[in-house]
């Protein structure tokens, strides 16, 4: 029997699960010849949250990163994207979306994993189409999800879709580690009896459950496993290789990977994952079966905690997590994975706050009319409703891009207006990111701290732990908080952004 591939996510979605995506290129460099000798059949080294999180926060120019990497490995590379929404929230017009697929094929990347939120393949048409029109390998991916409408069966067809609109591989994409061994088996064995182009799949060990998944999955016949190094590995990242390779031993589709190496790409990532501490949680590194529970990703969870903590609302956590399976009833049973993760978790939180639907976010309103696409059931009338009066806007059955006009003239356009360069590459990233390509290139000047404001006897609180108190009032889209630290008044606005 052939053996099963191992993919590693190390470069990616490990740090990404673990240490909020702050892994930087330097930090990677010195591993890379290991990490490339092992003979993994993809290096996952880019898209996801990596190219918001570097540019943001480590302030290197996304395709940088990329170009760094690829110099050093000859181990084909993957990435993912977010079919229409690329590597954002928001979709972005066709012109927009096949410039960023052009660029990453030729600037290395081999395989593309492209997704859609909603399941719906109008909104991963371009992306394959572009990514093959590059001469790269475009995988069509399932976003797994647990609900009423969710069936093996709807899943299978949903990967026969994607194999007759020409993807060269398919992925079963588990982002909360809720796939049993069973369903995993199932869906697989489904896959590989219907189309005839590989299966891979990956799943995270938030709930424990990953490494048995896929023992059933490679049973069931999976071409290739996602697979993540200690410390980057386990908890809310992947399962982790060595453990994987301990479970598969005697197996027939045991793969063949020099154990050595793994152990010193592990003991190099140690001094790394001890460099991003700050960025690290143990929550993250065990099983978390509230996942189970709630069914939402373990990182969604665990900054929900964080979240809350910041609004006050630590003593909500488990009224706002048994909200959201009623928010993903009530828009359509939709999967929570980036951006609708984000969306229903912030929904969940404002209707906690302030009542149901008191406070109907905007992205919320725009999966409830349509704008993010098809929702797996229908969304509930009187939210749709609702939705129309509040965004004053009219629900759509079409694909969302076939609304947006081309962009890329304009972005060029509005680039040379800022002197910042108007290739293609920053045209897409300044399509998601505008305002941190500029602050990439021109910082913002550090205003000068003003006078410190008279000594004010401060509130009673122990030492070393600063006094706060806050108000909250809400109009529209906006949060006015004022917020009294040691006694010293501060107003701030908070604006809720689609």
């Amino acid at each position: 029997m052939k053996p099963v591939v191992f993919n590693s996510t190390l470069l990616r979605d490990a740090h990404q699960s673990l240490a909020a995506t702050r892994m930087s290129t330097a930090q990677m460099l010195p591993i890379l010849d290991k990490l490339d000798a092992v003979g993994y059949g993809r290096l996952e080294t880019w898209g996801g949250a990596s190219i918001d999180a570097g540019l943001r926060f480590l302030k290197e120019f996304p395709f940088k990163r990329l170009d760094a990497i690829r110099a050093k490995t000859k181990t084909p590379h993957m990435m993912l994207m977010r079919g229409q929404n690329i590597v954002a929230y928001n979709q972005s017009p066709d012109d927009v979306v096949s410039a960023f697929a052009t660029q990453a094929v030729k600037h290395g990347m081999n395989t593309i994993r492209i997704f859609d939120a909603l399941n719906d393949p109008r909104n991963m048409k371009t992306a394959i189409e572009a990514t093959k029109k590059a001469g790269g390998e475009a995988q069509g991916t399932i976003c797994y999800t647990n609900s009423p409408v969710h069936t093996v069966e709807g899943f299978i067809k949903l990967g026969c879709t994607l194999a007759e609109m020409g993807v060269a591989s398919i992925c079963l994409k588990d982002m909360a580690g809720l796939v049993s061994p069973r369903a995993a088996y199932d869906i697989i064995k489904g896959l590989k009896d219907n189309v005839k182009v590989p299966i891979y799949f990956h799943t995270h060990e938030t709930t424990g459950l990953g490494a048995s998944s896929y023992l059933a999955a490679i049973d069931a016949g999976v071409d290739a496993v996602d697979v993540a190094i200690r410390p980057f590995s386990d908890g809310t990242a992947h399962p982790d290789h060595t453990r994987m390779m301990a479970l598969l031993k005697g197996h027939p589709r045991r793969p063949n990977y020099d154990a050595k190496l793994i152990e010193e790409i592990s003991a190099y990532e140690k001094g790394i994952y001890e460099e991003l501490s700050k960025f690290t949680s143990h929550k993250n590194e065990v099983v978390n079966i509230d996942a189970l529970r709630y069914e939402v990703p373990g990182g969604m969870l665990s900054n929900f905690r964080n979240q809350l903590k910041e609004l006050k609302m630590e003593d909500k956590f488990e009224e706002v997590c048994a909200e959201i399976p009623y928010i993903r009833e009530k828009l359509g049973w939709i999967p929570l994975v980036t951006p609708t993760s984000q969306i229903v978790g912030t929904q969940a939180a404002m209707n906690v706050k302030f009542g149901r639907w008191k406070q109907f976010i905007p992205g919320a309103m725009d999966i409830a009319l349509g704008y993010f696409g098809q929702t797996p059931a229908p969304v509930d009338p009187e939210i749709r409703k609702l939705a129309a009066e509040r965004a004053k806007k009219d629900p759509i059955t079409c694909r969302p891009a076939d609304l947006l006009k081309p962009r890329m003239d304009d972005l060029r356009k509005e680039l040379k207006e800022n002197n910042l360069p108007t290739d293609d590459e920053h045209c897409v990233i300044y399509a998601m990111f505008p305002q941190q390509v500029k602050e990439l290139y021109f910082p913002p000047k550090e205003e000068p701290k003003p006078a410190p404001a008279p000594a004010a006897a401060p509130a009673p609180a122990s030492a070393g732990t600063p006094a706060i108190s806050a108000r909250a009032s809400v109009s529209g889209n906006v949060t006015n908080l004022s917020m009294t630290v040691n006694g010293v008044a501060h107003n701030v606005t908070v604006e809720e952004l689609a």
